[in-house]
């Protein structure tokens, strides 16, 4: 079994994939599956991911990505994106795949729902669309761990244009708007970052013990 802080040191943020080597569709749902299990604020999920295969459509993404290589050459682009709507009616909902999974009345999670209520639907409309792309930014991380740990590379990326990308995958019809994206593959041999030593900060620097 491989050591989990020996795959963090292993991942990197990619920056040329080997466009001839392929992600297989068994690797990508694994990584789909990591994604679905992210922790999120009360479970709420208020994302939703736009996975692109296409090359036509990338194409018409790269220019409004700074043309960075990654968005042609990976394997696949994420779209991590927030909802926009985030209303009761998103919380029932919610709420009714919870009964439904764990075989609860709906009545026993009145208090839940005020609490959430309270919380996050009464926030203002801006607010909401914050909170939910830090909530995406939860999974993208998770994303990131598990590929590190099949070995699978990923390059997260805020360098687009949100504006832009959302235009172009038609976003605001689907309630939608892009937050961050990730491109996954396999690293080329020719990037030389992954080669370089991992830098980050010494832990006494990171860490307040209290």
């Amino acid at each position: 079994m491989s050591n989990y802080n020996e795959d963090l040191k292993w991942r990197y943020a990619t920056k040329k994939f080997d466009a001839e080597k392929e992600l297989d569709e068994a690797s990508l749902e694994t990584l789909l599956d990591s994604i679905q299990l992210s922790a999120s604020s009360y479970g709420l999920q208020p994302y939703e991911i736009v996975v692109i295969k296409d090359q036509e459509v990338r194409k018409k993404l790269h220019p409004a990505a700074y043309e960075q290589p990654q968005i042609l050459d990976a394997s696949y682009l994420l779209v991590f994106c927030a909802k926009k709507t985030i209303d009761e009616a998103y919380l029932d909902e919610f709420i009714e795949n919870i009964v439904s999974t764990r075989g609860m009345k709906k009545e026993d999670l009145d208090g839940m729902k005020e609490m959430v209520m309270n919380a996050v639907i009464a926030l203002p409309q801006e607010d909401k669309v914050e909170w939910a792309k830090k909530q995406a930014y939860l999974a993208l991380g998770n994303l990131l761990s598990s590929a590190a740990h099949h070995k699978i590379d990923v390059c997260p990326m805020e360098g687009f244009d949100p504006a832009q990308f959302n235009d172009i995958l038609d976003l605001g019809n689907k309630d939608l708007d892009s937050a961050v994206i990730a491109t996954l593959g396999f690293r080329s041999t020719e990037d030389q970052l992954q080669h370089a030593k991992k830098v980050r900060k010494p832990k006494e620097k990171l860490f307040h013990r209290i």
